[in-house]
């Protein structure tokens, strides 16, 4: 091999190495047996999708008047993430690509006006951290004084992202 072709090599050689570099993978950093990651790294160039805050939907058909109608928090939870869940399949996305989570929870009248965060949990195990989807995410959970309607108790936005191949 002479000296122009072993440059040549050289050269390729970075440039597989930059764009190995270049495809990184988003990390997640968090403590073993968490609900939730403590961090998540989206490297440059990777696709973002920004989902505004989802509300539930009824449990029963046409009743929108009552907390019976829409469920407790668990059962609003998992409306809200099938709501999710949808919207990110239109768009490319799979539940496992959701790094960050913002849970709004009102207070539950049935708990004297406290948040029901195990029953927000619950649901939330069933889509984090499940047999269906190993990955977590970070998250905040906020007490809020009401959302748009009278009956919701649970509002979630979802950010996903996809790393560059």
């Amino acid at each position: 091999m002479n000296a122009s072709t072993r440059i040549v090599a050289i050269a390729l050689g970075f440039l597989g190495a930059a764009h190995t570099a270049h495809a990184a993978e988003i990390t997640r950093h968090g403590a073993p047996n968490a609900l939730i990651h403590q961090s998540v790294v989206i490297p440059a160039g990777s696709e973002t999708l920004l989902l505004s805050g989802m509300v539930p939907t009824p449990i029963a058909e046409g009743k929108t008047d009552s907390f019976a109608a829409f469920g407790n928090t668990k059962t609003q939870t998992i409306a809200v993430m099938e709501r999710i869940k949808a919207a990110l399949k239109d768009r490319g996305y799979a539940m496992s690509d959701v790094v960050k989570l913002t849970v709004f929870l009102v207070g539950d009248p049935a708990l004297g006006g406290k948040m029901d965060f195990a029953g927000m949990n619950e649901a939330y195990k069933m889509y984090f951290g499940s047999a269906d989807n190993k990955n977590l995410v970070t998250r905040s959970t906020i007490q809020v004084a009401a959302l748009a309607a009278p009956y919701y108790l649970v509002e979630i936005e979802a950010t996903a992202a996809k790393a560059p191949k």
